[in-house]
């Protein structure tokens, strides 16, 4: 699908990783283990200033990669969707980067 911004609510585990999720009024169960990185913002195109003491998520952007399925019990298994989410460390807030549907196998 590509790049975007989008809301998402992100339950994690008591060591921060996730593991479930709601995304457009679904709800998803991360099913393989997260990947963790740091990205660096373009933080002064961003923000007018950097108040002293920001530096945590003024710099970085964390952002975890993770697979997931809808929780609905369905008769048949739906395909696992790879997602990259971002977290705001100041707000806690996260949001939807990118759905990776070019990792997914296509059918025929």
């Amino acid at each position: 699908m590509g790049l975007f911004s989008e809301g998402v609510d992100v339950v994690c585990t008591p060591a921060g990783q996730p593991s479930a999720l709601t995304w457009a009024g679904r709800h998803y169960t991360v099913c393989a283990e997260p990947v963790r990185w740091f990205e660096r913002r373009r933080w002064w195109a961003e923000e007018t200033r950097a108040p002293l003491g920001t530096g945590p998520g003024l710099v970085d952007h964390e952002i975890w990669r993770v697979q997931v399925r809808p929780s609905a019990a369905n008769a048949e298994p739906e395909e696992a969707l790879t997602l990259d989410l971002t977290r705001d460390i100041g707000s806690g807030r996260w949001r939807l980067l990118k759905i990776h549907d070019a990792l997914r196998p296509r059918s025929a």
